[in-house]
């Protein structure tokens, strides 16, 4: 099968047009990089033309208001390009629990992005993922000051960038599910634990502190951003520490 990775050189597009190739497909990637760009369309006729199915890892460059129309510009152009190259299947990756926290404009506009999908003239696939390992230090270095981490308890079920991946080279490689498929890490953590783990990892001397309007992630209410019935990931995130 032939393959259109849009954001195909990023952490999780990388690693997926590799996965698709040592499968014995044809994945192309395609980026800024390569001359596409989806947000003017440039390009991306050529990128997807004569493709059986094509993956959008494509992200918008913030998390803020801002968002929403990065997401609705670009599933507006990659679904007229698709429908044009007369492709298959669309394959977006999107946020487990991402329609349970509203207040959040990043995850709004994941939501709009999936519903956009759904909505169009294509056949298609969600894979939704939990947060990925690699993002965690990130999330400390949001709330970090001094000696100090603050982080909410919020529950969190880290999964390796590998391990998304995996989930969607396999998603792509199937029939459209015209639906999605939760992939989850193996464990279950509070962050503000998790937080803990990592900086004694490193022998970090901070402290993470346990507050609850700490960051990001002190918009979300419960355990939504976690789910036991995913597909579970192998890794475990003390083996991806080491």
């Amino acid at each position: 099968m032939k393959f259109a990775v849009i954001g195909g050189t990023g952490l999780i597009g990388s690693q997926v047009v590799s996965k698709l190739n040592a499968a014995g497909h044809e994945a192309v990637p395609h980026s800024h990089s390569t001359g596409v760009d989806i947000i003017s369309g440039q390009g991306l006729d050529e990128a997807v033309a004569g493709a059986d199915v094509v993956v959008n890892l494509t992200n918008s460059p913030t998390f803020d208001e801002a968002s929403p129309a990065f997401f609705r510009t670009s599933m507006d152009n990659l679904l007229a390009a698709a429908r044009t190259g007369g492709v298959g299947h669309v394959v977006i990756l999107s946020i487990v629990g991402a329609d349970q926290v509203p207040e959040l404009d990043y995850y709004r506009a994941k939501v709009l992005q999936e519903d956009i999908l759904a909505a169009g003239p294509i056949p298609y696939s969600i894979v939704r993922a939990t947060q990925f390992m690699e993002f965690v230090d990130d999330v400390l270095s949001w709330t970090a000051d001094g000696d100090t981490v603050r982080l909410p308890a919020t529950p969190i079920q880290p999964i390796a960038s590998k391990d998304v991946a995996e989930a969607v080279a396999e998603v792509a490689a199937g029939a459209p599910l015209n639906g999605m498929r939760n992939v989850a890490g193996p464990e279950v953590f509070a962050l503000d634990e998790l937080g803990r783990v990592t900086l004694a990892h490193k022998g970090d001397g901070r402290t993470v502190v346990t507050d609850p309007t700490a960051g990001m992630f002190a918009a979300v209410k419960g355990d939504v951003l976690t789910d036991k019935d995913a597909q579970l990931a192998p890794t475990r995130y003390a083996d991806w520490l080491s």
